[in-house]
């Protein structure tokens, strides 16, 4: 098969690995890729955003299979463009991916099919979302409805944090995203993630992940787009999958369905866990980072037959086959991040690192430089272990971290604790 990737971070880098392990794969690209990822496929400069762009390169190259990374491309659209074309593709149609691209769509979806989740109320009026907010209290849960990379939910812990972000949020602080905003009553408890191939009517679990947003040790400091996370998660009980199945993803993918919208791809379910019931904190259409470099180091090649049923319509002809081994990855990013942060320093001891089934560093934010790998981002590296237990895993992803030489970088040094 002929399989294009399109994304450019330590999800795609990921997603390429576990591809590109798998017989079936005669030639792999990614758009636009990174240099970590030149390693193991070609890296192609294209607009991922351009349907007409990635038809075309698509259709040029002779593709038998697109899977998209990202959320961007799936709420512009290229999924549809790319069937419309006769392509096969993983990844939900602009419809279906306003199940991430709006969080009032999805809470209007839970309340239609019954699925558990926060009490809820939209506001396009500032003055309503203020009056809101003093009527119910603090702590309370302020979120942009649109896409924001990840940075548009403030857990508001007093009234003033809730007020400055229903401020933040409609001046503008995340451009369109912020037009509405959605508050949300507080949930306590314990953040776990839910992975599940969807081909529109079937469902398959492919995986449980735990990941860390605080930038700093003890899950202190503001929160990012990822520090680290590790799979399984054990919070995550074999009742509590079946009941999230049972509650959410099946009677969410109904719905769809109902809608006439149904859903392919991967729905990432971000789920609270308090005694011994889930209730959903939000989806999002596509693999997490830095989940994904968890679920792709334990899935490995199986991960391109699951994908390539899913976007067949044949997940009910397949299973996931997981091995009793755990993975953990720690995010090594550009100092001062989630802030403001330098970009091009110089990243060196990546060369002599092992690179096997249980040692990887997946690249996110980098680029090359007369030779040499650079950090062009925040996050920028993920280094990823395996092991037969959680702690087998987390030392070697450290021994990778440790072996990096890379003075303008930090990660943190704890992931993985509450497991431990």
């Amino acid at each position: 098969m002929n399989i294009l990737i399109l994304g450019s971070g330590g999800r795609e880098h990921a997603l390429a690995w576990a591809i590109r392990q798998n017989p079936k794969c005669d030639r792999l690209i990614v758009a636009p890729g990174n240099p970590g990822m030149a390693a193991i496929a070609e890296c192609a400069d294209l607009d991922i955003l351009s349907r007409a762009a990635v038809c075309e390169f698509a259709q040029e190259n002779a593709i038998d299979l697109v899977v998209i990374g990202p959320e961007a491309p799936l709420a512009a659209g290229v999924a549809d463009a790319l069937r419309g074309a006769g392509l096969l593709v993983f990844g939900p149609s602009q419809a279906a991916a306003q199940l991430e691209a709006s969080k009032a769509f999805t809470k209007e979806v839970c309340d239609a099919c019954g699925a558990p989740t926060a009490a809820w109320a939209r506001f396009a009026d500032a003055q309503a979302a203020h009056e809101y907010i003093d009527a119910r209290g603090a702590p309370i849960v302020v979120k942009a409805d649109g896409l924001a990379a990840g940075k548009g939910v403030v857990v508001a812990e007093t009234l003033e944090q809730a007020h400055d972000a229903i401020d933040m949020i409609f001046g503008g602080a995340f451009g369109a995203a912020g037009a509405e905003v959605v508050i949300e009553e507080f949930m306590d408890g314990e953040e776990a993630s839910f992975f599940v191939l969807s081909d529109g009517v079937n469902c398959l679990s492919i995986g449980t992940a735990q990941d860390h947003k605080r930038v700093g040790d003890g899950d202190t400091g503001p929160n990012t787009g990822g520090m680290g996370a590790y799979s399984p998660a054990p919070v995550l009980s074999e009742a509590i999958q079946a009941q999230v199945m049972e509650q959410m993803i099946r009677p969410t993918v109904a719905e769809m369905a109902r809608r006439g919208t149904p859903f392919q791809g991967v729905l990432f379910a971000g789920l609270m866990i308090k005694d011994g019931q889930a209730r959903l904190v939000e989806y999002n259409v596509r693999f997490g980072d830095p989940e994904c470099q968890v679920l792709m180091m334990r899935l490995g090649a199986q991960a391109l037959d699951l994908i390539h049923a899913c976007a067949e319509g044949r997940l009910d002809q397949i299973t996931a086959n997981w091995a009793e081994d755990h993975a953990l990855t720690v995010v090594m990013a550009a100092d001062g991040y989630p802030g403001s942060y330098q970009k091009g320093s110089e990243i060196k001891g990546l060369s002599s690192l092992p690179e096997d089934s249980f040692n990887m560093v997946f690249h996110a934010g980098t680029g090359q430089k007369d030779g040499a790998i650079i950090a062009t981002g925040g996050r920028v590296l993920a280094a990823t272990g395996r092991g037969a237990t959680l702690a087998e895993a987390r030392d070697r992803a450290y021994g990778l971290v440790d072996a990096i030489d890379w003075p303008e970088g930090f990660c943190r040094r704890d992931i993985g604790w509450r497991a431990l």
